[in-house]
């Protein structure tokens, strides 16, 4: 798999370059800034990016918005985003980018578990969409609409559909059957005013509905 790896940090940048090939990965181009990255990806044509959020000039929100305009070039361009923190800018637009799919917003904690973080890469390039569970726990904790409508359990399961999580999974981590998570996303998809259906597109607009409504 070639990838792309856009970092300001010469530390992170080498790390991840020396270390993700060990995983299988082919490090196609590595730089450090929103620019290079954009020239880099009309390059290589790679088939996974991971960027920096904020890189230079500026330093607040360039790797995502680079992000947001290679998805539109490309909308089955596997993104993954890395952050210190939760930023809200341009996260929406990232995320519904290229229908929702193959996309991940990961805070860099994640990045300590080299192997965990070689599988995420993996299942974006696939094409799932996984959202850090800090970021969906900070974006729950803000309770705003529309998670107003949806009850307690509804939303712990809305959270695991946000990080990626099959329906058996969900089961397991919530100790319910297979059967019940599926009611539950149903419900959670009535309450969204999204259409019930097994289709995981769904369950991507579902997850891009809860997002969007924490900005």
């Amino acid at each position: 798999m070639r990838v792309v790896i856009a970092e300001d940090s010469v530390l992170l940048r080498e790390g991840l370059a020396g270390l993700l090939p060990r995983f299988g990965f082919e490090i196609v181009a590595a730089v450090g800034d929103a620019p290079a990255l954009l020239a880099a990806v009309d390059q290589t044509e790679p088939d996974l990016v991971v960027t920096d959020v904020r890189m230079p000039p500026g330093f607040t929100d360039e790797g995502l918005r680079a992000a947001v305009t290679m998805r539109t070039a490309r909308p089955g361009l596997p993104v993954v985003a890395l952050s210190q923190y939760v930023q809200q800018s341009y996260a929406g637009e990232l995320l519904a980018s290229g229908a929702g799919r193959a996309i991940g917003y990961l805070l860099k904690d994640r990045i300590a578990d080299v192997a965990e973080f070689a599988d995420l890469l993996r299942r974006v390039a696939a094409g799932a969409t996984v959202v850090d569970p800090e970021v969906v726990r900070q974006l729950m904790l803000r309770g705003r609409d529309p998670l107003g409508q949806l009850s307690p359990r509804e939303q712990e399961v809305l959270a695991l559909v946000a990080e990626g999580h099959s329906n058996a999974a969900i089961a397991r981590a919530l100790t319910l059957t297979e059967a019940g998570v599926g009611k539950h996303i149903g419900n959670v998809l009535t309450k969204l005013d999204l259409p019930v259906s097994d289709d995981t597109n769904r369950r991507v607009l579902a997850v891009l509905t809860y997002l969007r409504g924490q900005e």
